[in-house]
């Protein structure tokens, strides 16, 4: 893994699903358009390659294949994602804000039963974020949200899965630099002016942030 070498910046929200960590990179797209950035804010897996489209049958519980198989999908699919966005928007000085990257298929993957080192080897060419926010949440906290939200559950939206994927972020995200652990529990708006302000003091000499 390779840090941005690129005048951009690459920042990225990871969490379980029901922790607002889409709600948070929204907010966080907003706030830092109106201080005049070119943002983009995008997502994974995307709906833009052919393995993405494939992803979102099997979390949806459409069609099956094993874990690794998954991963591996997840793998080509942020392959085209850089490639196709995310790089060219950091070469033109552009923001860059992705709902879930890399850390995911670590958490996901592994919970799964998938090799770590394994799941990390098939990643190790990617870029790193410049800074990754995770939202700590309680599996039982995120599992209520997705209840309110919707009826319908996908993959690893169980009790079990989700507490061991947790653990598993929490092992993660120690290992990797720039990462910053939020209590998610919070409200919203309390949530956001946490991350806000550690993205304000982030390299504030750095390009893009001054």
């Amino acid at each position: 893994m390779k840090k941005n070498p690129y005048s951009g910046k690459f920042i990225v929200i990871e969490g379980l699903d029901g922790s607002g960590q889409s709600t948070q990179a929204e907010l966080l797209k907003d706030f830092l358009k109106e201080k005049g950035y070119k943002v983009i804010l995008t997502k994974e897996p995307t709906l833009d390659s052919q393995a993405g489209k494939e992803i979102k049958e099997v979390l949806g519980k459409k069609k099956k294949i094993s874990p690794k198989e998954l991963q591996e999908l997840f793998a080509k699919d942020r392959k085209e994602h850089l490639k196709s966005l995310i790089i060219p928007a950091l070469k033109e000085d552009k923001i860059i804000i992705s709902d879930r990257y890399f850390f995911s298929s670590f958490a996901y993957g592994s919970a799964s039963g998938v090799d770590l080192n394994w799941l990390i080897k098939i990643n190790n060419k990617f870029l790193l974020p410049d800074i990754t926010f995770f939202l700590a949440v309680s599996p039982k906290i995120c599992l209520e949200r997705i209840k309110k939200r919707r009826k319908e559950r996908t993959l690893f939206e169980e009790k079990g899965k989700l507490q061991i994927v947790y653990k598993n972020y929490q092992k993660i995200t120690k290992e990797f630099p720039n990462v910053k652990i939020i209590n998610g529990e919070k409200s919203i708006k309390e949530v956001f002016q946490e991350i806000k302000g550690l993205v304000e003091k982030f390299e504030p000499k750095a390009r893009n942030f001054s």
